[in-house]
């Protein structure tokens, strides 16, 4: 079943929806590129890749049971080590790895990096979180290479991360919620955005490959709708609770009267 809301839903992204939400539009995004660009193009996914101490993985017990320990007393280890004079010591949790993926596109074969396309993710826009670090990083880096830069942010909360200038794309625009921006290479000072509002469809992008080449139009609500279909988030999201983050008032109105409209909420 489709989403209730014309454009995208505030309540996916909620930390337990918008990952699985992440994950599928970086699929549905890459099959869109993939149908509608030129010959001699084409998109791939890849991974950010960051290791951030605070975040640790905690082990499976369902899976693989807690450790055997003996019913009483000093661990067989512990007596064997401590009778000659060694003494234990705590070990410090070994932090995993965290990927994210986004896509590329190449021509020539896939030798050489036109475009990235992101999707912001949760952790882009933490402040603090080693996924915001790498992704600012990997940011400068397209564009001291020369790679065009396609950033969409679905996600009203956290600070501004995209390389569009806040304070520029506010005076232009006024309120946004959501917004897509491109850096195009060669212009690494020049940015063009997409401000979004809630209330509105989501728009169809225009992605840049080399000088020359026509953009690529992408239409994103229908692969927003697809994800939300496939996800079965009508079944997964509580209409019924305050969306994460928090609406406001007025747009907070205007969101029960859209689900009230469909049945979700009395």
């Amino acid at each position: 079943m489709p989403s209730p809301f014309p454009g995208m839903d505030p309540w996916v992204e909620a930390p337990g929806v918008f990952p699985d939400l992440h994950s599928a539009l970086i699929i549905y995004l890459r099959e869109g590129l993939n149908a509608a660009m030129p010959d001699g193009y084409v998109a791939t996914s890849s991974h950010l890749v960051w290791v951030d101490p605070e975040l640790r993985r905690e082990p499976d017990v369902a899976a693989f049971g807690p450790p055997a320990r003996p019913a009483s007393g000093a661990e067989p280890l512990e007596e064997e080590f401590s009778e000659c004079g060694m003494v234990a010591v705590a070990s410090a949790p070994v932090a995993e790895p965290h990927e994210e993926p986004y896509l590329e596109i190449f021509s020539d074969r896939g030798d050489r990096l036109v475009t990235v396309v992101e999707v912001l993710s949760l952790s882009n826009k933490r402040p603090g979180d080693g996924g915001r670090t790498s992704y600012q990083q990997k940011q400068g880096e397209f564009r001291l290479a020369g790679v065009n830069l396609v950033e969409i942010d679905l996600l009203r909360g956290g600070p501004h991360t995209t390389a569009v200038p806040l304070r520029e794309l506010r005076h232009l625009a006024g309120r946004f919620d959501y917004h897509v921006g491109v850096t195009v290479a060669g212009s690494p000072t020049r940015y063009f955005a997409r401000p979004i509002r809630l209330e509105e469809r989501l728009p169809t992008i225009r992605v840049p490959l080399d000088p020359g080449v026509p953009l690529v139009p992408l239409d994103l609500q229908p692969l927003l709708d697809r994800a939300y279909d496939t996800g079965r988030y009508r079944r997964l999201v509580r209409y019924d609770r305050p969306c994460d983050p928090p609406l406001a008032p007025e747009q907070q109105a205007w969101a029960e009267g859209v689900l009230r409209g469909k049945g979700l909420l009395t």
